[in-house]
């Protein structure tokens, strides 16, 4: 079965609170995550939400997920363990969130934690974020 997130072409799982461009997922008992017309539409609606926590202070791995996916929904420790093996950066290293690669690498990080292994790939989120960040 697809996971919800790329059915919803939203690999970040970002709850709807009204995005432009999204609506709130249908087919499920209850819905709760935004859905994008394409996936290049998610991965760029991730990506402003990251910036956000960026302009917030959250610059590194721990405190993004610990925002982001909290404990009480989600393995904190076990999201923390994976995004930074995958960025290959500490938990606690301040990340330049305005630098497209490392952007890249932390979206396809969360797309694996989110949806599981091989639905979304580096080219893709790269091609994805050509587009500017909203502000």
């Amino acid at each position: 079965m697809i996971p919800r997130g790329i059915r919803n072409n939203n690999p970040g799982n970002l709850d709807f609170v009204g995005q432009a461009g999204a609506h709130l997922e249908t087919g499920v008992a209850d819905p709760r995550f935004a859905a994008f017309a394409t996936m290049a539409d998610g991965i760029r609606a991730l990506r402003d939400q990251l910036i956000r926590y960026g302009e917030r202070g959250l610059t590194t791995v721990s405190d993004i997920v610990c925002v982001y996916a909290p404990a009480c929904e989600n393995a904190t420790g076990a999201y923390i363990s994976v995004l930074c093996q995958k960025m290959g950066v500490g938990p606690d290293t301040v990340l330049d969130l305005r630098d497209p690669a490392t952007m890249a690498r932390l979206i396809c990080g969360i797309a694996v934690v989110e949806n599981g292994p091989g639905h979304l790939g580096l080219t893709q989120v790269e091609q994805a974020l050509g587009a500017a960040p909203v502000a």
